[in-house]
């Protein structure tokens, strides 16, 4: 059953709303969660409606979180936080938008949890839809990404060691980027709303922050040499990295490759919405990561040559 759907590009207009209501009543059949039809409905309609009116195209929605948490997002290019939507003359036949401009607090009455995610390139409004409407003032929305103060990563202390990771496939490189920023949110929300069914959530987040300097900082502010592909003006396909990181980062990074064999356990078992990793990603990120650990303890550099992908992903 595909929990994976990819997420669905609204057109502009009144139709927009239609098309999500459609669309969220699709998936939660699929997922047979018929149980949360009616709140997800009513919570698409008031979030598309927003960001129709108040964020910036283009306007997104997918499907996020697990079976038994599923989250409907709502995404726009605008990094504002998500303000009441403007009230509508609407006609009386238009049963689609008669939630319009009654605010985000049809989407607390009608969710367990719900909240925005601002990044640099927009915000993402989310909720989980609930069983049932709340008849009072519903659940608190929580905003989260820089319009807050981002966690402290833990102090790893102050020794140092270089690290030389060569002959790094950039478009594998940035596949990884993409898959951790994906599975970073992901546990961060499932950590702010589901807490107490999700206890390894706060400590994957807490975890994430810790790396991400290091995993994702590492070709903007490292020394970069690289290989530059067959044909001048190539864009460049691999390169040498050569980062200082703290010595002690070893041992996080060592506890983030078994994570990662873990949630992509709960990925196959769809007890998260997203995809588990490839065998390429599996093994790219097994040699990058284990550079780290292997120098970090004192070996040599190993460099990518592709052949790593043989026999050695699980």
């Amino acid at each position: 059953m595909p929990l994976n759907r990819p997420a669905l590009l609204l057109r502009t207009g009144s139709r927009a709303v239609q098309d999500a209501r459609a669309w969220v009543r699709s998936v939660c059949t699929e997922i047979d969660r018929t149980d949360l039809v009616d709140c997800a409905e009513y919570g698409v309609s008031e979030l598309v409606s927003n960001a129709l009116f108040h964020g910036a195209a283009p306007v997104t929605i997918r499907l996020r979180g697990t079976v038994d948490h599923p989250r409907v997002e709502v995404r726009d290019a605008s990094t504002e936080p998500p303000l009441l939507p403007v009230p509508l003359a609407l006609d009386d036949e238009d049963e689609v938008l008669l939630t319009v401009g009654r605010g985000l607090s049809i989407v607390a009455s009608v969710s367990d949890a719900w909240g925005a995610d601002i990044d640099s390139a927009g915000k993402t409004v989310w909720f989980t839809p609930a069983a049932e409407i709340d008849e009072g003032d519903g659940v608190e929305g929580v905003i989260t990404g820089p319009s807050g103060a981002p966690p402290k990563p833990e102090r790893l202390g102050t020794e140092t060691v270089e690290v030389s990771i060569l002959g790094v496939p950039l478009s594998l490189y940035r596949g990884f980027q993409h898959h951790f920023r994906e599975l970073r949110r992901e546990v961060r929300l499932l950590s702010l709303a589901h807490a107490n069914d999700y206890p390894l959530a706060a400590s994957l987040s807490s975890l994430f922050s810790t790396l991400e300097r290091q995993l994702l900082d590492g070709l903007g502010h490292g020394q970069l040499s690289g290989v530059i592909g067959p044909g001048e003006g190539r864009e460049r396909e691999t390169a040498d990295l050569h980062v200082r990181m703290p010595r002690a980062a070893a041992e996080t990074m060592r506890r983030f490759l078994d994570m990662l064999d873990l949630i992509d356990e709960f990925c196959r078992q769809e007890r998260l919405l997203v995809l588990a990793r490839s065998p390429e990603q599996v093994t790219f990120q097994r040699w990058f990561l284990g550079e780290y650990l292997t120098q970090a303890a004192g070996g040599r550099p190993t460099r990518w040559t592709g052949t790593q992908m043989t026999g050695n992903a699980s």
